[in-house]
C-alpha cells in the first residue's frame, strides 16, 4: 500500500523566501526551529500564507464573465450564508464569516456558485472588512450590471478577540447597497429574507 500523500503547488522561490523569513520570526520570538515540534512550521507557515493571499493573482470579474447567461429574469436573487476567511490587514490575524448578497438581473444572471468565489477571490488578501464589502459589491454591479446589488457581510475579529479589547463576543456587520436596494422598500426585503430561516 502506498503512503499518503498530500500534493500542492507553490512558487517555490516565493516559498524558498518566506520560509527563511518565518524561520527568522520564529527564532526572534525565542523559539527553536531545530525541536520536533517547529521544525516544519517555517514551510507550512509559508505555504499557508501563499494560499490565504491567493486572491492577489486573480481577476474576480472574469470568474463572473465566465458564466453570464441571458435571461429575463427580473426578479431579487439572494445567496446567504456564504462562509469566508479573510487576514486583517493590520495585524495579519484571521478574521470570519458570512456574506450575504443579492443582485436583481437586468438581462443576464450568473452562475450560483460564481459569487462565492468572488467572496473567496476578495477575502484571500490582506483585507479590513468594510473595504472586503465594498469590493465584492462593485465587482458585482460593474460586471453584471444588474438593477441592483445588495452585499451585507457579518465577521468576528480575531485582533479583537485575543488580543487588544479581547471581546469574544463581538460581531462587526457591513453592508453596501447599490441601485434598487438603495430604495428603503427593496432594502427591506433582503435584510427580510437574510434575517429568516427560509428552510
Amino acid at each position: 500500500m502506498s503512503s499518503y500523500r498530500y500534493l500542492e503547488e507553490y512558487d517555490q522561490p516565493v516559498t524558498d523566501n518566506l520560509i527563511e523569513n518565518y524561520s527568522k520570526i520564529l527564532n526572534t520570538i525565542g523559539e527553536d526551529v531545530s525541536r520536533e515540534g517547529i521544525i516544519k512550521t517555517p514551510e507550512r507557515a509559508a505555504k499557508a500564507m501563499q494560499f490565504l493571499t491567493s486572491g492577489n493573482g486573480q481577476d474576480p470579474s472574469e470568474i463572473l464573465r465566465s458564466a453570464m447567461f441571458a435571461e429575463a429574469y427580473h426578479d431579487m436573487v439572494i445567496i446567504k450564508d456564504i462562509e469566508l476567511y479573510s487576514l486583517c490587514e493590520h495585524h495579519i490575524l484571521p478574521f470570519f464569516g458570512k456574506a450575504h448578497i443579492a443582485y436583481i438581473p437586468d438581462g443576464y444572471i450568473v452562475g450560483l456558485s460564481k459569487i462565492p468565489r468572488v467572496v473567496d477571490v476578495f477575502a484571500r488578501r490582506l483585507q479590513v472588512q468594510e473595504r472586503l464589502t465594498h469590493d465584492i459589491l462593485e465587482c458585482i454591479n460593474d460586471t453584471l450590471k444588474p438593477k441592483g446589488v445588495a452585499v451585507v457581510i457579518e465577521a468576528s475579529h480575531m485582533c479583537m478577540m485575543m488580543r487588544g479589547v479581547q471581546k469574544q463576543n463581538s460581531v462587526t456587520t457591513t453592508s453596501g447597497f447599490r441601485g434598487q436596494f438603495e430604495a428603503i422598500e427593496t432594502r427591506n426585503e433582503f435584510l427580510k429574507l437574510i434575517s429568516n430561516d427560509l428552510s
